[in-house]
């Protein structure tokens, strides 16, 4: 597709439901996390007071395509995501849900054309597409990874890597409750990343000049975050979730492993370095490696490693890293409940 009128809209009308619009009982919800590499779909309820998983999907549409040169979506990248939409709207009917909510986060918060975007999506969809500034972000992620997690030390530090940003929350326990303490939102992510340093999708790249973006951004959040008195660090989403699938040594993609994983700094780094400097050939061959993250991969392994850095410094008594594969998505999906 070469422009975004070639995703005829019109074909639609009159074509489609949204039975989320008809004031149902609240039952069925889904969640739809709209990135700048990847969409995703969740569909759950809760039963007997906890939430159950019927539909977890992620399909790579890369809607940030040249979004950080050019500040304005792509006509193939908003047609991509586009086609995803429409076809998470039939499984959402087929599921019988009642309740949707579809967030947007770092490259439609930069796009100029934008509301070229939304058009589509209120035609797919039905509803009004919610893009949220990063504290925001942050704070759906944060909810959806320790609620998820049990036996955390406090104060925590979860880590979101997206596509065009990276979010990072601290937490600490008060009086039975978990409360956010400090919030912190960058505009750099793994799509972002790669297509500001294009070196880095070469086997053995110099990552100084990416290094040295990555810690001057660090060096925002760190003024207005102490990281000196973190206790855990939780590392959620696409870019940890796969290189954690490395560092169990795993032969194909397995969540239930992944979830809950605790890893040491200095393996989590060791994976870090592989996928930095492994090809891209090499990387997409993996088992685990979803097809359109192999080319970024690298670029979210820098910035994952110099977190993992930086955090050791400000506190030596750190030796370890936890995983979750529950994020912003499932942030989004239970607010609805």
């Amino acid at each position: 597709m070469t422009d975004a009128n070639s995703y005829d809209l019109s074909a639609l009308s009159g074509q489609v439901d949204f039975p989320w619009l008809e004031g149902l009982p609240v039952d069925m919800v889904a969640g739809i996390d709209c990135g700048t590499n990847s969409i995703r779909l969740l569909v759950g309820r809760e039963v007997d007071g906890h939430w159950v998983d019927h539909v977890r999907d992620m399909k790579i549409v890369r809607l940030g395509q040249d979004v950080d040169r050019t500040g304005r979506l792509h006509p193939d990248a908003i047609a991509r995501t586009i086609a995803a939409a429409e076809q998470y709207a039939a499984v959402c009917r087929d599921m019988g849900v009642t309740r949707l909510r579809f967030v947007a986060t770092s490259a439609t918060r930069d796009a100029e054309n934008r509301d070229e975007f939304f058009d589509g999506i209120r035609k797919v969809l039905g509803i009004e597409p919610e893009v949220v500034q990063g504290e925001v972000e942050a704070t759906l992620s944060f909810g959806g990874a320790v609620g998820a997690l049990k036996g955390l030390q406090w104060p925590a530090l979860v880590v979101d890597i997206g596509g065009g940003s990276t979010e990072l929350v601290v937490g600490a326990e008060s009086s039975g409750d978990v409360a956010i303490k400090c919030v912190t939102s960058k505009n750099m992510g793994s799509v972002r990343i790669t297509e500001k340093f294009p070196e880095l999708g070469k086997p053995n790249p110099d990552t100084s000049a990416a290094q040295k973006w990555v810690d001057s951004l660090l060096d925002e959040a760190a003024s207005g975050c102490d990281f000196s008195r973190i206790r855990t660090i939780v590392g959620v989403a696409g870019t940890v979730t796969t290189i954690t699938c490395h560092a169990l040594g795993l032969d194909e993609w397995d969540p239930q492993a992944v979830h809950e994983s605790k890893h040491s700094l200095e393996d989590m780094e060791n994976s870090c370095e592989y996928m930095i400097n492994a090809t891209t050939e090499e990387l997409g061959s993996l088992a685990y490696m979803p097809e359109g993250r192999e080319d970024v991969i690298s670029g979210g392994a820098v910035i994952w490693r110099q977190i993992l850095r930086r955090m050791r410094q400000a506190n030596p008594e750190l030796k370890h890293v936890t995983v979750s594969e529950n994020d912003i998505l499932d942030g989004i999906a239970r607010s609805l409940l």
